[in-house]
């Protein structure tokens, strides 16, 4: 009886902290919509609807832009800045994955709204031709994970470059003696907003050899293994913006000394 209680306990304290990691997190499925603003350059807003619960939100500032012929899966968490340059509420981490669900281009004014002026990202990697700075040591095990879009196995531009560039030079300061690249994909299937939704149990062995072949160009002569995992986990990498379902979908670099 007692071993019983306290499996109860256990999993009851899991729920609770799957909860918390959730709270005030937004995730559905809709049809991206393209607004049209003029503030220079790259200054256009997209926009989506929660048709669960009627609001509209600007996911613009996700690293993965929508393609407007495709439903996006949305993820994110409401913006601190409530400013609304885009005229909806803004997600800010946000995430949004193309899905093979067909949508009609919907394209709508500026409406008086101004959008946002275009700034490079905070993840944006530097020219080759700028030198980095060398990591200091010492040097030990360390991990670095890459994220994917959803179902997905291509590198992302500037998101992943400027994962894969930081540990690149970690890497080449370190000199580990190998590194063992793992794939991971949320194969468990989910519901999100009436859509079942899986990723294939391919695409971790496609991520593990994606991130192994960069590894390979990028840092010749060093011994690269590969592996991979389904069913993946909610990890805490500050780099997944917390964002538990982003997580999942990852590649781990693991420099063995």
């Amino acid at each position: 009886m007692k071993r019983f209680a306290l499996l109860a306990a256990l999993c009851a304290a899991t729920s609770a902290q799957a909860a918390q990691d959730t709270a005030g997190l937004v995730r559905f499925v809709a049809c991206p919509v393209y607004r049209d603003t003029d503030a220079g350059r790259k200054s256009g807003c997209w926009l989506a609807d929660d048709r669960e619960t009627g609001r509209r939100w600007d996911v613009t500032e996700s690293p993965y832009k929508p393609d407007w012929n495709f439903a996006v899966l949305v993820e994110g968490r409401p913006a601190a800045n409530t400013a609304q340059p885009c005229g909806a509420p803004a997600l800010d981490p946000v995430r949004t994955s193309r899905l093979d669900i067909p949508c009609t281009r919907h394209m709508i004014p500026a409406e008086g709204f101004p959008g946002r002026r275009y700034i490079l990202p905070r993840r944006n990697i530097a020219p080759l031709s700028v030198p980095r700075p060398v990591p200091p040591g010492p040097y030990a095990e360390r991990v670095f994970p890459v994220y994917f879009e959803f179902d997905k196995d291509f590198l992302v531009y500037q998101y992943d470059d400027w994962l894969i560039d930081n540990a690149v030079t970690w890497i080449k300061a370190a000199k580990p003696r190998k590194l063992i690249v793992t794939g991971f994909a949320a194969t468990d299937p989910e519901t999100v907003s009436g859509v079942t939704i899986a990723e294939r149990s391919e695409a971790a062995q496609e991520r593990a050899e994606t991130i192994a072949e960069t590894m390979r160009r990028l840092v010749p002569g060093l011994t690269v293994e590969t592996k991979w995992e389904i069913a993946a986990q909610p990890t805490n990498e500050p780099e997944a913006d917390g964002l538990p379902w982003q997580s999942q979908r990852r590649a781990e670099i693991r420099a063995l000394f």
